[in-house]
């Protein structure tokens, strides 16, 4: 089976981390996460519900990979943005 490289980021205040790996075509988000091991080095992505997206549109973890995606995992909103401008209007 052809293999395909894609990207998996994950980012957080203080530093990121970025995987280049290859996946046999056909894989989807999920398996991509899967297979880059990347929980094993955040493991507060462990037993959690993601968000994900592929160059900053967000897809489901069944949505198919192509060559050259970049895989990303959001992390939650610590606000609301619309409570943020709010609360920032405020002042």
């Amino acid at each position: 089976m052809a293999s395909i490289k894609v990207t998996v980021v994950y980012a957080l205040p203080d530093r990121q981390t970025i995987l280049d790996i290859a996946v046999p075509s056909g894989s989807t988000v999920q398996d991509v996460i899967d297979i880059s091991a990347i929980k094993q080095d955040h493991p507060e992505l462990k037993d959690v519900s993601l968000t994900v997206g592929i160059y900053g549109k967000k897809v489901e973890l069944s949505h198919i990979v192509f060559d050259k995606d970049r895989v990303e995992i959001y992390r939650p909103l610590q606000i609301d943005p619309k409570t943020a401008r709010l609360k920032r209007a405020k002042q």
